[in-house]
């Protein structure tokens, strides 16, 4: 009998986890009699009671793993945490809010195929708050550019891999995880298959700009050193402006004499060029920090706790 993990990362879910649970276990009962399951729940250091909900979902029931994360590690930290738990021969993740519906996830299943290693789920009607839709798709952008994902692959939190690329993905030690990255760097046999998207009923999202800016920082200057290469083009741009300016200056000065070379053209110049130095180093500076953190082997992810009922008990 195959097993299916389905991996939920939590933060903040104490008012809506339970909820999900059960919407994933009556699918899990209709859909997937078949297989043996297993739902793994990472706390990524909530700041309510979630860590002692999922403790006690747990210690309920027999397929429940509960995964505390020693402090937040970020969503795809807790991912990984689960990665590393996760002993399906197919692994789904979704989200703990319930917008991504447990009941969908035998569509995705069902799309893993002999020529489909990762299915991703695309909502018909997106849900999500204006905001997160526009950082989505500036992500999706800056991952067409950057990693090279296909264009009309939509990328989400709501997926299904098989268990080989789920190995794969562990073999990855650096201390900045950016999941879609290693998928894409993985294989390219990925599909889409449309879902529903609810609304969120209860909260609102954690999905902060800072975390978002993070997770793009995080992304490409782990995945790509296509940034290195376009500060190379932004310094010709910065350059080459500066010597138009400065030709601008000395034509004029030629062509009337009794012009001052002024203080605001001299200012010109040094901010064009130190516009252009303060970019690149900023950048360079950004890739020898990370460089730095990974030569001295930071965690991507540090457990704490993990709860599950003992199979001894009735």
């Amino acid at each position: 009998m195959k097993k299916i993990s389905f991996i939920i990362p939590c933060y903040n879910s104490e008012l809506f986890i339970e909820n999900t649970i059960g919407e994933l276990q009556e699918a899990i009962h209709q859909d997937f009699s078949d297989y043996e399951t297993e739902i793994i729940l990472i706390n990524d250091s909530s700041k309510d009671n979630t860590e002692a909900k999922i403790e006690e979902l747990a210690q309920k029931n027999i397929n429940i793993i509960a995964i505390d994360m020693a402090k937040n590690f970020g969503q795809h930290g807790a991912i990984f945490a689960g990665l590393s738990q996760a002993k399906g021969d197919i692994i789904v993740c979704l989200d703990d809010d319930g917008q991504t519906p447990p009941k969908e996830a035998k569509k995705l299943v069902e799309a893993l195929d002999e020529e489909t290693d990762v299915v991703y789920a695309k909502y018909k009607n997106k849900k999500h708050s204006g905001f997160r839709n526009f950082g989505s798709k500036v992500n999706d952008y800056m991952a067409h550019s950057l990693i090279n994902k296909p264009n009309d692959l939509f990328i989400s939190s709501y997926f299904a891999m098989k268990k080989y690329i789920k190995d794969e993905i562990l073999r990855y030690t650096n201390p900045y995880p950016y999941l879609e990255g290693l998928v894409l760097r993985t294989t390219n046999k990925i599909k889409n298959v449309e879902v529903n998207h609810r609304e969120r009923k209860i909260g609102k999202s954690n999905y902060t700009f800072r975390k978002l800016l993070h997770l793009w920082v995080n992304g490409f200057t782990s995945f790509s050193g296509k940034p290195l290469r376009l500060a190379i083009v932004f310094a010709f741009i910065f350059t080459v402006s500066a010597i138009l300016i400065t030709l601008a200056i000395v034509i004029n000065k030629i062509k009337n004499p009794s012009v001052p070379l002024g203080w605001s053209s001299t200012m010109v110049v040094i901010l064009v060029v130190g516009a252009a130095l303060s970019f690149i180093l900023g950048l360079i500076g950004e890739y020898i920090s990370r460089i730095y953190i990974s030569i001295n082997n930071s965690p991507q992810y540090v457990i704490r706790k993990v709860t599950k009922k003992d199979e001894t008990e009735n």
